[in-house]
């Protein structure tokens, strides 16, 4: 038995390292707004979530939205939205820019869990680009699920769909 204790120890220490890999600040919301607006970020705006808006993003959200105004940057048709929704048992920060109603780029700030990171790579990422709302409030692109990533990839879906059903409503 003594001698598996190295080993054991050693199982355990990479057990830590693994689940508190997954936990990180990729990119605060200040460099993401001025790396989407060139360093020249516009005044943030507010948008209330009340009424239809409200009744909207539940449904999408499929829960109440934790507040009742969110802020957005906008410069012309292209918008960026900070948001955050719960993967399975943290909150996930997300930067979604959209520009003429489709999604320009996604990309995750802030992830808190302690798996389902691999949402944060560009080979999930890439999926959302270009995709639209649907009338029935689902995207237009097909999103590949991640094994072992399943709530963080369905809390990044509701994100861009928020994002797209809100920039379609500050119109």
């Amino acid at each position: 038995m003594k001698k598996f204790l190295p080993f054991l120890a050693i199982l355990v220490f990479l057990a830590g390292i693994d689940a508190s890999a997954a936990k990180g600040v990729y990119q605060t919301q200040t460099d993401f707004l001025r790396e989407v607006f060139a360093g020249e970020v516009p005044d943030a705006k507010l948008i209330w979530l009340t009424g239809d808006l409200r009744k909207a993003a539940t449904e999408i959200l499929q829960h109440k939205p934790a507040r009742l105004r969110l802020r957005y940057w906008a410069k012309g048709a292209r918008s960026a939205w900070v948001l955050e929704e719960i993967g399975k048992e943290q909150p996930i920060t997300v930067g979604i820019v959209i520009n003429h109603g489709k999604i320009e780029s996604l990309r995750v700030l802030a992830f808190r869990e302690s798996r389902g990171d691999e949402v944060r790579h560009d080979f999930f990422t890439r999926q959302f680009r270009q995709a639209e709302l649907k009338a029935d409030l689902q995207l237009s692109n097909s999103i590949d699920g991640i094994s072992g990533a399943t709530l963080s990839v369905r809390a990044l879906q509701k994100l861009a769909r928020l994002a797209l059903y809100l920039d379609q409503s500050r119109n």
